[in-house]
């Protein structure tokens, strides 16, 4: 009987991982072991694609590679039916004074970009992407705003971490491959909101839960931002809305953008100036997003055909 093997072109396409995040749990964590060709490529057998498959299940549920990449297939098919697990131990330790936090601050402070780029490396392929986001990102985020306000670091410091963190959650080598292309995202700020991160985890987060994430960039006129999910026929729009709070600017946006989509095509929006004003969201027909747990939620009942 032909024995049926698969070159990793063909493992990246079917479970979603990417070949960097396929090498890093092979050589660290020996989840799998494929063979070699006569030319030192990696070959897999379907019991290896079938168990790499089920550990992109688990990991995404919020279990650590590190714990998970060694146990016999039926114990992850269990964890995998099973429901999301509390978060990881490294949670322990989340918030904006945990050392992983403080260890990106000191990157941060001292320009070093190999150190900023190590950490988030590191977390990503220990924790998963969504520890890397809740734990890491977005209390290192906050604290740098929260810095950067006070005076306490400059803003080439916010830029600097801002274009790090940026490059590093939308580097195509990192990406988790197999987007659904009937589940499009369209990601922005509105006009004259400069501040991008927000925005840029949310399109890491919907890539990794294989929607089709358009990241725009920052601070586009609302025709725009409508013009794009049109063309892309998006299933819903994503905005980060967090410097300055009360910005009338953003209640005139959300409206006109409101006015140019159909009715059916949700705006989600999140970010710190958005909490702010409720309101204004509501008046505009636009809908809040508390976190990032939530707006993976809300994006997993719009592919569900929710409201």
């Amino acid at each position: 009987m032909q024995v049926i093997t698969y070159p990793i072109q063909v493992v990246v396409r079917e479970t979603g991982l990417s070949a960097h995040v396929l090498r890093v749990w092979e050589k660290r964590y020996g989840a799998v072991v494929p063979e070699r060709t006569s030319t030192q490529r990696r070959s897999y057998s379907e019991a290896e694609l079938r168990r790499l498959k089920l550990l992109r299940r688990v990991t995404l549920l919020g279990h650590p590679i590190g714990s998970v990449a060694r146990l016999p297939d039926h114990e992850l098919e269990s964890l995998a039916s099973a429901a999301a697990p509390a978060p990881p131990a490294i949670s322990e330790r989340a918030g904006a004074d945990s050392p992983l936090v403080e260890q990106g601050l000191a990157a941060v402070q001292a320009f070093d970009a190999d150190a900023l780029n190590a950490l988030l490396e590191r977390t990503a392929i220990d924790a998963g992407h969504m520890a890397l986001l809740r734990q890491v990102i977005a209390p290192l985020a906050k604290r740098i705003g929260e810095l950067w306000a006070d005076g306490s670091l400059r803003p080439a410091h916010e830029h600097f971490a801002t274009a790090a963190m940026r490059g590093f959650l939308l580097n195509p080598a990192r990406q988790y491959a197999g987007a659904d292309p009937g589940a499009t995202l369209v990601i922005s700020t509105p006009q004259g909101q400069l501040h991008e991160l927000g925005a840029v985890m949310a399109a890491a987060l919907a890539n990794e839960n294989g929607w089709r994430a358009i990241y725009l960039g920052p601070s586009l006129p609302a025709a725009e931002i409508a013009g794009a999910a049109l063309q892309n026929r998006a299933r819903a729009v994503a905005l980060s809305v967090l410097f300055p709070a009360g910005d009338p600017n953003v209640a005139r946006e959300l409206g006109d953008l409101r006015r140019f989509l159909p009715g059916n095509v949700p705006i989600l929006v999140g970010g710190h100036a958005a909490e702010l004003s409720r309101d204004a969201l509501e008046a505009a027909g636009a809908v809040y997003v508390a976190d990032l747990p939530e707006l993976a939620a809300k994006l997993a009942k719009i592919r569900a055909g929710g409201p």
